[in-house]
């Protein structure tokens, strides 16, 4: 790797909610993540928090109507986040179970790409896909091809590590 190539030390969403407090409550008990630290302002409300998916770190932050008018829009604007699992099916049953009998979420399914997956909207309209690796092998529809990308050809183009 060149002096000139960035490092990657990791990567962590940044998502944006209207309610801050409730979004992090929401996402601790519906998703089971893991509340790292929270700052809050006077009034005790969050305005950044982080928690964890496993070894992922997921930042979210709480802004006013006042920004979303400022972009043009009226609330924020989601996005999609996925989230790898060791079970699909118990992660689902989890989500369903902490969304009581409200519950509006599409049971895993198998994907051509060898994966097991469902997706479900939190309260600030941001997806969620819980993604389970079931197979190293893709069956692709007729025409679609995989095509991977070259290995490092030598010691010097390996990242650090």
């Amino acid at each position: 790797m060149s002096d000139d190539e960035p490092r990657y030390l990791g990567l962590s969403p940044y998502l944006y909610y209207t309610d801050a407090t409730e979004a992090l409550e929401w996402l601790v008990r519906v998703f089971g993540f893991t509340e790292h630290i929270r700052y809050v302002d006077g009034a005790g409300q969050v305005f950044q928090a982080t928690v964890a998916a496993g070894d992922a770190e997921i930042v979210l932050a709480g802004v006013g109507a006042d920004y979303w008018e400022g972009k043009g829009v009226d609330r924020p604007v989601g996005q999609l986040n996925v989230v790898y699992v060791d079970d699909a099916d118990a992660q689902y049953d989890r989500v369903c179970t902490a969304l009581g009998e409200g519950c509006d979420v599409t049971p895993p399914q198998d994907q051509p790409y060898g994966a097991r997956v469902f997706t479900v909207a939190d309260i600030g309209g941001n997806s969620w896909t819980f993604w389970q690796q079931i197979s190293d092998t893709a069956d692709l529809p007729p025409g679609w091809q995989e095509i991977k990308a070259e290995p490092p050809t030598s010691d010097d183009d390996l990242p650090l590590g």
